[in-house]
């Protein structure tokens, strides 16, 4: 299953991801500062938040595109099913 983002879908999770960029390297500054051990896990949790939604987002697109795509795939030979299982093991591989 091969994503294709546009527009806005792309500049979305591309912010995320920013974000959480940011946010790890903020984590990472403030270890070797020696910063509160509260303040060092409540960045962390954010960082960590913008990753989950920043992948959600990739799935959401990745849904929609399958379903475009379930009929194309099962003319190439992968079942509903099997399209099922691999975007389940997605969304739980984020869980």
């Amino acid at each position: 299953m091969d994503l294709q983002f546009e527009g806005d879908e792309l500049k979305s999770v591309l912010n995320r991801l920013r974000r959480a960029e940011g946010q790890i390297s903020g984590v990472i500054k403030m270890i070797e500062e020696g910063r509160d051990c509260e303040d060092v896990v409540t960045q962390l949790a954010a960082a960590s938040r913008a990753l989950d939604r920043a992948g959600f987002a990739i799935i959401a697109t990745g849904l929609q595109q399958c379903i475009t795509d379930a009929q194309k795939n099962e003319r190439n030979g992968e079942s509903t099913e099997q399209m099922r299982a691999r975007l389940e093991k997605l969304f739980l591989s984020l869980a």
